[in-house]
C-alpha cells in the first residue's frame, strides 16, 4: 500500500524470479493479501467480503440461469417455470439468484451506512467513495432489469412504471423513453434489451469493484476512529496494523460462514418471502394489479418518487419558478435520484474536521434517526398512497434531504468532537489491553 511502510513480495525461486520479471501476478497477490489493515477494525468491516460473495454467487447462478432462460414475451415466463420445474436443481439456482440480490442490497446498505457514520468517505477517500456510490447505481439498474426477467406482473407493470419516469423529462423524455423500451411500450424488444444488460452489467460490476479495492488499497483502509496508520517508519506502522491475511481474513470468513447459514435457511424454507405473489402470474397488459410495489431494496427512493404530489408547497413553487416545465411527476424523479445524490456529495456536504462519528455526541444522534428514516421509507415505500402513508413519505424525504444538505454542514460548525486517541495502537489498547511485553 503505497505509503505505508511494509514488506513487499520476493520471489525465491527460479521460476518465480522468471515469472515476476515478466508477470508480476504472484507480488500482487501477495501485496494484495498481506496489505497492513489498521488492527482495530471491529465486526462492521466484515460486509466487504459478503458483498464480494455476493457478486460470485449472482454471477455464477446468472450464467447457469441463462441457459435455460428465452427472453421472449411469449415464452419467457413459461422458461422460468421449466427451470423450476424441469432442469435439475434448477428451483435451487434460481432461488438462490432471487434471495441473493436481497443479500447483496442488505449488505451495501449496511456497507455504506456504516461508511457515513465512520466518515470513509472523508479525504483522501472520496474517490473510493464515488466508485462505490456508481457500483451501487449499477446494482440498481441489474436488480431492476432482472426483476422484469420472469416476466409476470410485476415484472412488466414495475417496468412500464419505472420506464415511464423518463418519459417526465421535458422535451427528450418520450425519446429516452422509446430508446429504453424499443418501442413505444413494454414489449419484446424491451425484455430482449433488459435481459441483454442485466446480462452485462455485473461484469462491469467485477470492474468497477476491482477499481474500488484498488482506490482503498492506494489510500489505506479507515477504521473505527478515522485515524490514519502511522508512515514515519515500518516500526510504527506495524504497530498501529495488522497483515490482512491471516487475522482479518480468518474474520470474514467466519462472519460470512454465519450471514451464508442465515441466507440458506431462507432459500430452502421461505424463498418466496421477499417476493410479490403477483409476480406468479403471467404478464398481462390489459390487467393492472392493485398496488404496484418493486422489490424491497428499491422501496426508500419508491417513497421519496411518490411523496412529492402537486399539493407539496415545494413542488408548487418549483412548477410556477419554471413555468410549468417541472410538474409533479418529474420532480418526483429528480427527488429519487437526488436523493442518491446528495449521499454521493457526503464528502463535500460534511464539513466536520472528525472522520468518526464515534467522537461527534451530536452527529450520533441525528446519523441514527437518518437509518431510522431509511426504514421507515422503505416500509411506506410497500404501502397506498393515501393518508397518513403519503404524509410520513414527504416528512421521510425531508428529512433525508435536510439531512445532507443543513444538518452534516451545520454540525460542522456547531458540534464540540469528544476526546480521541493520539494513535490506532491506543484505541486498540484501550479495548484489548496493553500486550505483554
Amino acid at each position: 500500500m503505497a505509503g505505508i511502510p511494509h514488506d513487499h513480495y520476493e520471489p525465491k525461486t527460479g521460476a518465480e524470479q522468471w515469472l515476476h520479471k515478466r508477470l508480476p501476478i504472484v507480488g500482487l497477490i501477495y501485496d494484495t493479501i498481506m496489505i497492513p489493515t489498521p488492527k482495530n477494525l471491529n465486526w462492521w468491516w466484515i460486509w466487504g467480503i459478503v458483498l464480494a460473495f455476493c457478486l460470485v454467487l449472482q454471477i455464477v447462478t446468472g450464467i447457469a440461469l441463462v441457459m435455460h432462460y428465452t427472453p421472449h414475451v411469449d415464452l419467457a415466463f413459461a422458461s422460468v417455470e421449466h427451470i423450476m420445474r424441469d432442469v435439475n436443481g434448477g428451483w435451487a439456482i434460481r432461488y438462490i439468484h432471487a434471495n441473493g440480490a436481497s443479500l447483496f442490497f442488505l449488505a451495501v446498505y449496511i456497507h455504506i451506512f456504516r461508511g457515513l457514520y465512520y466518515g470513509s468517505y472523508k479525504a483522501p477517500r472520496e474517490v473510493t467513495w464515488i466508485v462505490g456510490m456508481i457500483i451501487y447505481l449499477c446494482m440498481m439498474g441489474t436488480a431492476f432489469m432482472g426483476y422484469v426477467l420472469p416476466w409476470g406482473q410485476m415484472s412488466f407493470w414495475g417496468a412500464t412504471v419505472i420506464t415511464g419516469l423518463f418519459g417526465a423529462i421535458p422535451g427528450i423524455g418520450e425519446s429516452i423513453q422509446a430508446w429504453l423500451l424499443g418501442g413505444p411500450a413494454v414489449d419484446n424488444a424491451t425484455l430482449n434489451r433488459f435481459f441483454s444488460l442485466h446480462y452485462l452489467l455485473p461484469f462491469v460490476i467485477a470492474a468497477l469493484v476491482a477499481v474500488h479495492i484498488w482506490a482503498f488499497h492506494t489510500t489505506g483502509n479507515n477504521n473505527p476512529t478515522g485515524i490514519e496508520v502511522r508512515r514515519a517508519s515500518k516500526a510504527e506502522a506495524e504497530k498501529d496494523t495488522l497483515p490482512f491475511w491471516p487475522y482479518f481474513v480468518i474474520k470474514d470468513l467466519f462472519a460470512l460462514a454465519l450471514v451464508l447459514l442465515v441466507f440458506f435457511a431462507v432459500v430452502g424454507f421461505m424463498p418466496n418471502y421477499l417476493g410479490h405473489p403477483d409476480n406468479y402470474i403471467e404478464a398481462n397488459p390489459l390487467s393492472t394489479p392493485a398496488h404496484i410495489v418493486p422489490e424491497w431494496y428499491f422501496l426508500p427512493f419508491y417513497a421519496i418518487l411518490r411523496a412529492f404530489t402537486a399539493d407539496v408547497w415545494a413542488v408548487i413553487l418549483v412548477n410556477k419558478i419554471t413555468f410549468g416545465i417541472v410538474d409533479a411527476k418529474f420532480f418526483g424523479v429528480i427527488a429519487m435520484f437526488g436523493a442518491i445524490a446528495v449521499m454521493a456529495l457526503a464528502p463535500w456536504l460534511d464539513t466536520s474536521k472528525v472522520r468518526s462519528g464515534q467522537y461527534r455526541p451530536m452527529f450520533k444522534w441525528w446519523f441514527w434517526l437518518l437509518a431510522i428514516d431509511f426504514v421507515v421509507l422503505m416500509w411506506v415505500g410497500a404501502m397506498p398512497t393515501e393518508f397518513p402513508y403519503d404524509w410520513i413519505s414527504l416528512i421521510g424525504a425531508t428529512y433525508w434531504f435536510a439531512y445532507f444538505l443543513v444538518i452534516l454542514p451545520l454540525l460542522g460548525v456547531i458540534e464540540k468532537p469528544a476526546p480521541m486517541p493520539a494513535t490506532i495502537e491506543e484505541d486498540f489498547n484501550n479495548h484489548y489491553g496493553t500486550p505483554a511485553e
